[in-house]
């Protein structure tokens, strides 16, 4: 498997993880840690975006 591949498998599970993480944190104290939330889905998608872009990047040079 391509390391990129590995990557984005690697954020989806965190991805996952971090969610049920969350929920179990709201069932417990009644409070959403919103700015977190908001922080990581940013983060990991930005990763996602930048990782998307190298690949595209490398495609374009080995297409030419």
């Amino acid at each position: 498997m391509r390391f990129s591949k590995k990557i984005v498998t690697a954020i989806v599970i965190l991805n996952i993880t971090f969610a049920i993480a969350v929920l179990a944190c709201f069932w417990h104290t009644g409070n959403e840690p919103g700015v977190l939330v908001g922080a990581w889905f940013a983060f990991t998608t930005g990763e996602l975006w930048a990782l998307s872009k190298v690949t595209r990047e490398k495609n374009k040079k080995d297409g030419e």
